[in-house]
């Protein structure tokens, strides 16, 4: 039996005959250099910035960042709450010069220490507008 695999392998395959006859043949363009492009006619120089309608502000030429919160903020086992009237949801969250702060429905403000700008990055979406003024962006955030 192993005789007989033996003398197989000895004989060529037909594909291996058909390969050896191809070796001596080079296919046609092969090794010939292709030919150069034709120079195209000097295209227009165009500015690859958006138009300054579109732009986004960088980082550091806003002064903050805020998003709405509607439901209630429960930080580290305990739910935040306004100092002032005792508000516990509806919440603004400001982030600005690397510190976060609440803002309830009445307009209370207070400093949250629990929570820093890593958390506010991960929890915020995409802004959907830039403003002037910090009331401009209330009122176009409903408070």
């Amino acid at each position: 039996m192993f005789r007989r695999i033996r003398r197989r392998a000895k004989e060529l395959s037909e594909a291996q005959k058909q390969f050896a006859e191809l070796q001596g043949q080079v296919p046609p363009g092969f090794g010939v250099p292709a030919p150069e492009p034709e120079p195209a006619d000097s295209a227009a120089v165009v500015d690859d910035f958006l138009p300054p309608d579109l732009r986004v502000p960088s980082h550091d030429q806003v002064e903050g960042t805020i998003m709405p919160w509607k439901q209630p903020l429960v930080l580290d086992g305990d739910m935040a709450a306004c100092a002032a009237c005792g508000a516990y949801r509806d919440w603004l969250i400001l982030s600005t010069h690397g510190e976060i702060w609440l803002r309830c429905r009445a307009g209370h403000q207070q400093q949250e220490t629990r929570i820093d700008t890593a958390w506010f990055n991960r929890h915020s979406g995409p802004a959907d507008a830039t403003h002037s003024t910090f009331e401009d962006c209330l009122r176009h955030l409903g408070h």
